[in-house]
């Protein structure tokens, strides 16, 4: 019996030892995330938002450490909002002061570790950010991003070849449209003659999305700092 019992508990310090702290999955997470420098990524946009009708648009993505984006669209007009510069998961991790770091513990039904990140930093634009983390891959799949000016953020990402640096292939982008600001010149598209159009205050408070699928990646290439003038 006593052999029993310190079999089991044997296997439990086990489980325990083999466990990942919270501290551990975050700093594998960003490792992976740091071996990117800057790239160039081809992909297809589209745009789903309310009171937009815009096309799937090809568009070119460059990023630059710390925390340069662009996102070039060949149709001259990004629909993507200000927040959009968490679209890369790099910028998440960016608070000179650091953060407390939380752990919720497992996603019902996907395994996935929970975390979230409080910058330290009172001032800082980001208030919170809640991560969905596959811990085998190191690999960020879900991302929730709550902002002081530019309202809630939540990324959904597909990985495939390009897994090892933490680039997805495809990546869902949503974000509620009353903290939407349109770009300059243009102007509200949404009566399609079928029905009466509703308020633009109503459309405002909907939720848009923004997906891209990238083709490509040119990874640690180098970027010039023009492209981000």
């Amino acid at each position: 019996m006593k052999n029993i019992l310190f079999f089991i508990f044997f296997m439990c310090g086990a489980f325990v030892t083999k466990a990942q702290t919270a501290e551990k999955v975050i700093n594998n997470v960003k490792s992976k995330l740091e071996k990117v420098n800057d790239y160039e990524a081809s992909g297809k946009m589209k745009t789903n938002v309310i009171f937009i009708k815009a096309p799937i648009a090809n568009v070119k993505v460059y990023y630059k450490k710390p925390n340069k984006l662009r996102i070039n669209n060949e149709n001259g007009i990004s629909f993507i909002p200000k927040g959009s510069v968490n679209i890369n998961l790099n910028n998440i991790f960016i608070n000179t002061t650091g953060f407390d770091i939380i752990d919720v513990g497992k996603e019902a039904g996907s395994n996935l570790r929970i975390i979230k990140l409080l910058p330290k930093d009172d001032n800082a634009e980001v208030v919170l950010s809640t991560l969905y983390i596959d811990e085998a891959l190191s690999l960020i799949k879900k991302a929730k991003t709550t902002t002081k000016e530019n309202g809630t953020y939540e990324l959904e990402m597909t990985y495939g070849k390009y897994a090892a640096y933490g680039l997805a292939d495809k990546v869902n982008f949503s974000f509620n449209t009353k903290d939407y600001k349109l770009p300059k010149g243009i102007t509200f598209d949404y009566d399609d003659g079928s029905k009466k159009a509703e308020p633009a205050n109503k459309l405002k408070n909907k939720k848009g999305k923004v997906e891209i699928v990238y083709s490509v990646y040119s990874i640690n290439k180098g970027v010039p700092d023009s492209v981000f003038n």
